[in-house]
């Protein structure tokens, strides 16, 4: 799965999960032909992102090319079963990547519009959030 090498700060605070805000960065089709959208907010898991690629990857097999713009750098911590309250915080569990809408989230080259609808509908199905498909201008 996917998760940084190294850290700033073994644990993160929070944060704070927003609806309304759009993404400022990361919004047009830069590398590829066509893209995947995120139409909504949440946080994706690098188990997420994974089968969304590997779905894509065997919808592909061997033509085109594929892009990843989203990286899971926020660690999720979890304290284990039946443990106490107190005792400070529980140890890192999980990576993830907050998303707003308008992210592009994957890309693809170099092959028919056809096939990049049908592998990034079989990847969007792998996700918590509702995705768009968006072609380059």
């Amino acid at each position: 799965m996917l998760a940084p090498k190294k850290l700033k700060h073994r644990k993160h605070q929070k944060g704070r999960k927003t609806t309304r805000l759009f993404e400022s960065r990361g919004t047009q089709v830069n590398f590829g032909s066509f893209g995947l959208k995120a139409a909504g907010a949440k946080w994706i898991t690098s188990a997420q992102i994974e089968a969304c690629r590997r779905a894509i990857i065997r919808y592909l097999k061997k033509g085109g090319k594929m892009w990843v713009r989203i990286f899971p750098d926020k660690v999720i911590t979890k304290k284990g079963q039946e443990v106490p309250m107190g005792g400070g915080k529980g140890s890192p569990d999980h990576y993830v990547c907050p998303v707003r809408p308008g992210r592009i989230l994957f890309e693809l080259e170099g092959i028919s519009e056809k096939d990049a609808r049908d592998a990034f509908r079989k990847a969007g199905s792998k996700l918590p959030l509702k995705t768009r498909f968006v072609k380059k201008q």
